[in-house]
């Protein structure tokens, strides 16, 4: 009786490789900065079918036209950052299938070899049917959200900005809150282009320029009246001799 429950325990025990598969012509793609490792199905003797490529847009081609040569209906990879958008795409576009799988399913599933790199057990799993792929909405759902996505950080950044204009204003002591409730209304801002208007105006090259020039013809029409008593201060005086001859 115990020999009989090992040898079923025995049994019911099977490695990952043994595992039905149910899509054969599937592949993984473990994704990366630099670089791309795809597996396809294992060749007829068992050896490992990996590519490895970069990422730039002609080796991403590579990529796609390997998984084409290769019969290779689905692939799965990981949503990784935003590396898996690019391949995302110009798989879509190639007629292949993709999906997303959360990296927390991979590391949930029992089994793996330690020799067995990520793209290999990502091909493992997609062809036994063990991953669940994550949403990714169609194309012109995508670009609305893009959109909306790109409106609320201008809106997030805008108000950062009006943040800051009323720092500086406190900085400076110029209380434009209290007259006006809101900034960036139509009065608060025609007194902040004032302001800076103003502020310009004072800095400008051509303001320096005319005010040199200004200070330069206030001093010149100064040396005359300087030059004279300058004379008449350092005028020899006259000798007593002469006085006495004029008498």
């Amino acid at each position: 009786m115990l020999d009989g429950r090992k040898n079923r325990k025995k049994k019911a025990r099977r490695s990952p490789h043994s595992l039905p598969k149910i899509r054969p012509n599937v592949a993984g793609i473990d994704l990366g900065s630099a670089e791309h490792w795809a597996a396809g199905p294992p060749q007829v003797d068992g050896t490992p079918n990996v590519l490895v490529v970069g990422s730039t847009t002609a080796q991403l081609n590579q990529l796609a036209d390997w998984l084409v040569e290769q019969g290779i209906e689905s692939v799965a990879m990981e949503s990784t950052g935003v590396y898996w958008i690019p391949v995302y795409e110009l798989l879509e576009d190639r007629g292949i299938e993709v999906w997303l799988v959360d990296a927390r399913q991979l590391r949930s599933v029992p089994g793996r070899k330690t020799d067995m790199k990520d793209c290999q057990w990502l091909q493992l799993l997609h062809a036994c049917g063990l991953l669940r792929r994550s949403f990714r909405p169609v194309d012109a759902i995508c670009r609305l959200r893009t959109l909306h996505r790109q409106l609320q950080n201008l809106i997030q950044e805008s108000t950062k900005c009006v943040q800051w204009m009323q720092k500086s204003l406190d900085q400076m002591n110029v209380q434009v809150h209290r007259a006006v409730t809101d900034i960036t209304g139509k009065t608060g801002m025609a007194i902040v282009r004032a302001i800076l208007a103003s502020a310009i105006r004072r800095s400008s090259p051509a303001c320096e320029i005319d005010a040199a020039r200004s200070r330069r013809k206030r001093s010149l029409s100064a040396l005359p009246a300087t030059g004279a008593k300058t004379t008449s201060s350092t005028s020899p005086p006259r000798s007593s001799s002469t006085t006495d001859s004029e008498r």
